[in-house]
């Protein structure tokens, strides 16, 4: 598909800039994709639109501090390098640098009082280099000491507190970013859904920039997603399976879970217990398998998760919320607010709505 039947204008104004001091107050769009009907919400009132027995999954990853600002040893140039996902090789990241064309095979940075460095061991194309990191200690606390964490470029400046940037179920380090759908929930809330008769799965998927890569081809075909590490455990993939047999809903926070939840299922036409790399692609003309409702906030114009958002629930009505929400003045993208879709809905339809 072109990837213009993705675009919309945003007015730079709703593009949150940091998080509401009480989560779950911020507002949620309720999408029923079967009657397409739209209610406005508050985040704490999806409670309401949770019954006994939903399976609610979550993508438990933390970000580590993976912004590092060093200096080029051989050149004495300025270098960011963002850290996106840690190799089999010994200290080895795939990691995203700034000015990656003077970066070769061989070149060192150095960060901070040079207690961290790095080698690059390997070259690849769009600025990806494999780099060989050099430390004392415990490389995360290192990285807590001299990193900074992984803003999107359009929120303009850091946050205060680290823990603004993670859910407050944020447990295994790793992601490069966020996995925001899940910044609105609170430990307060999560005992109430608990207590409805709502379980609660953990997932992890290692956020790195396949998520948040833009699109550069005219096409959406033509596009190729990194990998990401993602997994599921024993308990996770029982209590999944059984979710399914017995036609209970299981409800994906986050398009990270989505990506997880339907990567494995679809693999092995059944949840499993995994860990392994995904590049899964979601757009238009996908049939979902394994999740059906979504959490999810407001993305970015022609990004890959704006088509996957279009293929739960047709791209017109998709586009169609997004208005809603423009004229409703919700906030935007990864501090903002949420939406939540859920209904039945007819995949063979789907290229229509």
């Amino acid at each position: 598909m072109d990837i213009e039947l993705f675009d919309f204008a945003l007015p730079e104004e709703l593009i949150a800039q940091s998080p509401l001091k009480q989560r779950d107050e911020s507002r949620l769009m309720v999408i029923d994709r079967e009657d397409q009907t739209i209610e406005h919400k508050k985040f704490k009132d999806i409670i309401d639109y949770l019954v006994p027995g939903d399976v609610l999954v979550r993508n438990n990853t933390k970000v580590i501090p993976a912004r590092l600002i060093g200096t080029k040893v051989e050149t004495g140039g300025h270098c960011e390098v963002l850290l996106l996902k840690q190799l089999e090789e010994k200290d080895t990241w795939e990691c995203l640098v700034g000015g990656a064309h003077s970066v070769k095979v061989g070149s060192n940075i150095t960060f901070g009082d040079g207690s961290l460095t790095c080698t690059c061991v390997k070259v690849l194309p769009e600025g990806i280099r494999h780099m060989q990191f050099h430390y004392q200690g415990i490389f995360l606390e290192v990285l807590e000491r001299l990193g900074k964490m992984p803003l999107p470029p359009y929120i303009k400046k850091q946050v205060e507190d680290n823990n603004d940037y993670q859910t407050v179920y944020a447990k295994v380090p790793g992601s490069a970013a966020a996995p925001t759908a899940g910044f609105h929930f609170t430990p307060e809330l999560f005992e109430k859904i608990k207590a409805k008769g709502i379980e609660v799965v953990d997932i992890t998927l290692n956020i790195g920039l396949g998520t948040f890569r833009p699109v550069k081809v005219k096409d959406t075909k033509d596009h190729h997603m990194h990998t990401e590490l993602c997994e599921i455990d024993e308990k996770a993939a029982a209590i999944l399976n059984k979710a399914k047999a017995e036609g209970r809903r299981i409800i994906a926070v986050g398009t990270t879970s989505v990506r997880t939840l339907e990567s494995i299922y679809g693999k092995y036409g059944e949840f499993k217990a995994a860990k392994e790399n995904t590049s899964i692609f979601i757009s238009p003309g996908y049939e979902y398998k394994a999740v059906d409702a979504l959490i999810t906030n407001f993305h970015l114009p022609k990004s890959t998760l704006v088509m996957l958002v279009s293929a739960f629930m047709g791209r017109q009505w998709t586009l169609h919320c997004y208005e809603e929400a423009i004229k409703e003045k919700y906030r935007f993208f990864s501090f903002g607010d949420s939406m939540f879709i859920y209904g039945k809905f007819d995949y063979s339809k789907a290229m229509d709505l």
